[in-house]
């Protein structure tokens, strides 16, 4: 890459890049050509998913929270036809976050289906060294992808938001409004998850951020990708510099800086020289887990299988079985004594006041 274009237009197509810009307008900023512009994109994904099969593992994030976010590579999924490519359509990326230091803990890019969902978790759970609290929508291959990598003893839960009108019809300058009803409804699917935990706002945040620093998935707008391995490299790039680069406002500091994976901010020079000369890592694999501490009291269980921890309310399932149980019949009427009744009182008596004798007949 040095050969082709200077070390000052390097840095400004990849400020260009990470800041949103499609592959046209960065031409016009930089006077770069398009082409030239693609192939460097296309070397920056690569150096960015490299590195971060190299620094993000070994992690011990308890609280994770996953979605995914719509794309489109060359045409929507309404326009595609029996004779085009098997990776034109919809792509969807799969995202998990951490909720304390929002770092990106792994993505997958692909269709919305069960291959894709089980390669995502998968790869989530070679990431990770402690059993962490697990919270998604209600996409339903997530139930079998988690089972299947973690085991039926991770705390999971899912979340799901009515966005439906319901039967009261909405105007069009309001169908956006989500109703003021039961919105959320958490279900616990395995484990004993914490509800008040359980939440997927720090990754649907990550997703605005995502569609602001990364063109090609925005909606309405002509910056989409062409070619899925433009699509994954332009994603494996974001994911990096916002790991590394992006200061998020709440934190101060970096997701990677907060996480422990590094000491610093790194800047768009460190990033650009790190991408160009990552060398290849492999993915990382599946180790064995440890349970996280509970902030609850509980004992330890033998063998590394968990904790005991103290129920101080019943849970969602002991509350609906109390709900169908009959009632307990009544008990029976307490005998009640009545009191004694009062002694009757006397009539007026005469005192005397001296001793007189008595009379004589």
């Amino acid at each position: 890459m040095a050969n082709v274009l200077p070390a000052e237009k390097r840095l400004r197509v990849l400020a260009a890049l990470v800041d949103g810009n499609s592959v046209r307008a960065t031409e016009r900023m930089t006077g770069v050509h398009q082409r030239t512009i693609r192939r460097f994109a296309l070397a920056l994904g690569q150096g960015a998913e490299r590195l971060h099969n190299r620094m993000v593992r070994d992690l011990r994030c308890i609280l994770v929270q996953v979605d995914e976010i719509w794309g489109y590579v060359q045409k929507k999924q309404a326009r595609v036809t029996p004779a085009d490519p098997p990776d034109v359509g919809e792509a969807y990326t799969f995202v998990a976050v951490d909720s304390l230091s929002r770092l990106v803990i792994a993505y997958r890019v692909g269709k919305r289906d069960q291959e894709t969902t089980d390669a995502f978790i998968k790869d989530l759970r070679a990431r990770m060294l402690v059993m962490p609290q697990l919270t998604s929508d209600g996409f339903a291959p997530y139930i079998p992808a988690v089972g299947a990598s973690f085991g039926t003893s991770i705390d999971y839960m899912q979340t799901v938001k009515n966005y439906r009108s319901g039967s009261r019809g909405r105007r069009d300058d309001h169908r956006y409004e989500p109703p003021r009803d039961p919105f959320i409804t958490k279900s616990v699917v395995y484990g004993a998850p914490d509800p008040a935990k359980a939440s997927t706002s720090y990754v649907e945040r990550l997703n605005g951020t995502t569609r602001h620093q990364n063109g090609r998935m925005r909606r309405l707008c002509l910056a989409f990708s062409k070619r899925i391995e433009h699509h994954r490299a332009a994603v494996a790039l974001t994911y990096a510099y916002y790991n590394l680069c992006h200061v998020v406002k709440t934190l101060r500091v970096t997701p990677a800086v907060q996480a422990g994976i590094t000491d610093h901010v790194w800047s768009l020079d460190e990033l650009l020289e790190t991408l160009l000369v990552e060398e290849e890592a492999a993915a990382p694999e599946a180790q064995p887990l440890t349970h996280r501490e509970p902030s609850a009291p509980a004992r330890a269980l033998p063998n590394n299988r968990g904790f005991l921890r103290l129920v101080t309310e019943p849970t969602p399932a002991l509350k609906q079985r109390r709900k169908s149980e009959p009632p307990p019949p009544p008990a029976s009427p307490v005998q009640v004594v009545p009191p004694p009744p009062p002694e009757p009182t006397r009539g007026p008596v005469q005192l005397s006041l001296f001793d007189e004798p008595p009379t004589e007949g």
